[in-house]
This record gives C-alpha cells, sequence and structure tokens, in this order.
C-alpha cells in the first residue's frame, strides 16, 4: 500500500536543471542594468556564423562573453588575444550549458576610449561656456605685417609653412617660435610661447602648427588649460593641428581652423599671381578714374568759357530782349483791344434784348400761348363733364323707378304720397294713387290682405 507524502513533501517545489537556468537567466537579465565592464580579450573565436566569442579577464576574475554578428559589425577595429576593451553589454545566462555570460553590443579600445570621453566632456563643458561662439573670435588679417609659427622647430609642420609662404608671398616676415608639441610638457611649453608671442607686440597673427598623429600623439593639443590660453589670446590665432580628419579643442577655441598647417600658409599669403592681377586691375581702375577726372575738368572749362561773352555780345543780346519785350507788349495791347470790343458787342446784344419795346413784344407773344392754352383747356374740360353727364344719366337711368314701371310694374302712395310698402298701413276706404309707366290711377280701399 503506497505511504501518501509527508506534509514537508508536499510543501517542495522540484525545478528541472532546465527551468533552474532559466529562472536564473530572467533574474540576471531583470535585475542587472545595461553595463560597461573593462578587460583583457583571451580565447577569442569568431566562426562563420560572424558571432563573436571571447573571455573577459583582469587580474583577479574572467567572464564568457558573446557578441552577435548584427552587433560586432558596429565595431570600428578586429580585436585580438591580448587586446584591453571596454565592453558594454547586459548580464545574462547561457542555459544550454548554464554559463554566466555578458552579451556584447559594444566594444571600443580601452585606451581610445577614455581619451574620447574626455575629450568628449571637455568640449561639451567649454561649448556651454561659450569658448567656442563665432562672436568672441577675432577675424583673420588678409595681409598679415608680421606671421608667428608656434610648432616644433625640427617638425614637417614648420618646413610646411615657411614653404608654402616663401613661395606666395616672400615678404611676409615670419617668426618661428620653437616649442614642443608633443608630451606631457607640451601644453605648457605651448602656453609659454604664447605669451612671448603677445608679450613681443611683434605679430598680428599666430599659427599654431603640427603634423598629424594618432590621438594619444595630438592629445597636448586638448588640454584645459591651453584651450583657455589660445581663448584669452589677444592676437587672431590659426590651428593647425594634424590632418584635416583630425580634430582638437584647439581646432574650436582658436580663431580659424585651417585642416593643414600647409592650408594656414595659404589662408594667409595670397599667391604673386592673384596679387599681379589685382595690381593690374587696380592700374586698369586708377587709370580709367583718371581719364574721367580730366574729360570732367575739360568739360567744367569748355561750360565755363561757353558762359563767357563779349561786351558786343551782350549788348546785342540785350537789344534782342527788348525787341522781344516790345513785340510780347504790343501783341498784349492788340489781345485786350480785341476783347474789350468783344465785351462791348455782347453787352449791347444783351441791351437790346431788355428794351421795352422788344420785352413787350415778347409779352404779347407770351399772352397769346397763354389765352391758346387756356381755350384749349375750357374745351377739353367741356368735353369730358359732357362725358360724364352722359355716363351718369346712363347709371341713373339704370336705377329709375320709371324704367321698373316700364316692365310693367306700379307704385302705390298714400293719400300723402308715401310709397306703400306694408298693406296693414292702409285701411278700407282709404283713398291711395297708383302710378303707372304712363299717368296714375285713383283707387280706393275696398279690401286689405295681409
Amino acid at each position: 500500500m503506497t505511504q501518501p507524502p509527508s506534509p514537508s513533501q508536499q510543501q517542495r517545489r522540484i525545478l528541472s536543471v532546465a527551468q533552474l537556468n532559466s529562472l536564473a537567466k530572467q533574474l540576471l537579465e531583470d535585475h542587472l542594468p545595461l553595463l560597461w565592464v573593462e578587460g583583457e580579450i583571451s580565447n577569442f573565436a569568431k566562426p562563420s556564423s560572424g558571432h563573436w566569442y571571447f573571455t573577459l579577464k583582469d587580474q583577479q576574475a574572467q567572464i564568457r562573453c558573446a557578441m552577435f554578428k548584427s552587433r560586432n559589425g558596429g565595431v570600428q577595429f578586429t580585436p585580438k588575444q591580448g587586446d584591453q576593451v571596454v565592453v558594454r553589454g547586459r548580464v545574462s545566462l547561457y542555459e544550454g550549458r548554464g554559463d554566466f555570460q555578458l552579451i556584447a553590443e559594444h566594444m571600443e579600445d580601452a585606451g581610445f576610449g577614455n581619451l574620447q570621453r574626455q575629450f568628449e566632456l571637455l568640449k561639451h563643458r567649454l561649448n556651454q561656456e561659450g569658448l567656442f561662439e563665432p562672436s568672441r573670435k577675432s577675424p583673420i588679417p588678409s595681409n598679415p605685417l608680421h606671421v608667428g609659427v608656434v610648432t616644433s622647430p625640427s617638425g614637417a609642420a614648420v618646413r610646411d609653412v615657411l614653404s608654402v609662404l616663401k613661395r606666395r608671398m616672400p615678404s611676409i616676415p615670419v617668426t618661428v617660435i620653437p616649442t614642443a608639441v608633443q608630451g606631457q610638457t607640451a601644453a605648457l611649453e605651448i602656453m609659454r610661447a604664447l605669451e612671448m608671442a603677445q608679450a613681443s607686440g611683434l605679430f598680428d597673427v599666430l599659427v599654431l602648427a603640427r603634423g598629424g598623429g594618432s590621438m594619444e600623439d595630438l592629445w597636448c593639443f586638448n588640454d584645459e588649460r591651453l584651450a583657455r590660453a589660445i581663448a584669452q589670446c589677444p592676437i587672431p590665432v590659426i590651428s593647425a593641428v594634424g590632418h584635416e580628419v583630425d580634430f582638437t579643442i584647439a581646432d574650436f577655441v582658436a580663431d580659424y581652423r585651417a585642416p593643414t598647417p600647409s592650408a594656414a600658409a595659404e589662408i594667409l599669403s595670397q599667391s604673386q599671381v592673384a596679387i599681379a592681377k589685382v595690381l593690374t586691375s587696380t592700374n586698369g581702375r586708377l587709370h580709367r578714374a583718371m581719364q574721367t577726372l580730366l574729360k570732367a575738368a575739360q568739360l567744367s572749362i569748355d561750360q565755363k568759357k561757353a558762359r563767357l561773352r563779349h561786351p558786343g555780345q551782350r549788348l546785342q543780346m540785350q537789344s534782342q530782349r527788348v525787341d522781344h519785350l516790345e513785340l510780347r507788349l504790343k501783341a498784349a495791347v492788340q489781345k485786350h483791344n480785341t476783347k474789350r470790343k468783344d465785351d462791348l458787342a455782347k453787352s449791347s446784344l444783351r441791351l437790346k434784348a431788355l428794351h421795352p419795346a422788344k420785352q413787350l413784344q415778347q409779352q404779347t407773344a407770351l399772352l397769346q400761348q397763354h389765352q391758346t392754352r387756356l381755350q384749349r383747356a375750357a374745351q377739353q374740360r367741356l368735353l369730358f363733364a359732357q362725358q360724364l353727364q352722359r355716363q351718369l344719366g346712363k347709371r341713373l337711368d339704370s336705377v329709375s323707378p320709371l324704367n321698373t314701371l316700364g316692365r310693367g310694374y306700379a307704385i302705390a302712395l298714400s293719400d300723402h304720397g308715401d310709397a306703400i310698402t306694408n298693406a296693414q298701413s292702409v285701411e278700407v276706404g282709404s283713398k291711395i294713387e297708383v302710378k303707372v309707366a304712363q299717368g296714375a290711377i285713383e283707387a280706393s280701399v275696398t279690401k286689405v290682405k295681409p
């Protein structure tokens, strides 16, 4: 007979290995956030699937890592055994073997990544302070009087700058201010070189030059103290550090950033061919301007000579002016007399129109017109009255009692002459008169019918 399970057995929850690994994986992924881990790569493997499998270790411990193909495609280098890297990922568990592992999503070289983070932090902070604003930067002179080149006297950058300036504008004075451009003391030496250039009062532009190199080689140009010294320098500063793809903090705080030292020299100098063209163009403009001035002066002289007159000519002109005025006066008097004659003729016509005989003739004609209109109106009025009388007569005949009598009816009148409309209003034996269409009949009432 089977024994029932004990209470302790009933309370136990027995997990399979797969369930345990799944639960451990869920706990790890839910409770540990996305994190950064630094370590050395070992056991690096890259199978045909394209995924990366490696171990990340330090002096005390190690952890298995996996970086899938969809993520490792963005890594800018190919990792190898012994590389020190920084990995961003999430902690997980490979359930098939129960291996604790890190699923990497991003990887960068530990040295480069640290420098890049420092660079970005300093760049952001200085930008927030306004050191990169174009409004605070000084303009670069187009025709400098004296150029100072802050660089290493033995480097390729100084040779490039001097060669370009000598070829394009050999007349520009150039002074090399020697300093280190790499190493731990380079930033301080560059700052001292800037101070010397300011104290000398010789330069109206400075070129901070260095050839290309790695980020570590150019790191002194990312020094915060040097950046502030460049920003505070009263002399315009051109940053010409590294190649075109290289950027340093000095590039952002300088008044102008040149992609290479040679480009900085080209910016500060104009080619002799260009200068010759400018001089030729200026000479042509000057010649044309002088010709214009000479023509204007000659025209002014001619105009003044034209205004000069001999006294005899002036007398002739005055005599002509007097003759002209005389003719104008005669024409004005003749015009005035003609107007007065016209006014007199018009007044005579108006006076004739106002003569009493003329007025009487006009009034007589007007009276005749009124009489004719009155006779015509009286005749029209009489005809209208006759027509109205005939119309009213016809309407009166249509309602006259005589017309009714003509159709065989009669009117009974009392002895008082009143029309009898009620039989009971007369008495038997009373006299009545009966009117007919032709005459009247006197009668005596013999009987009254109600």
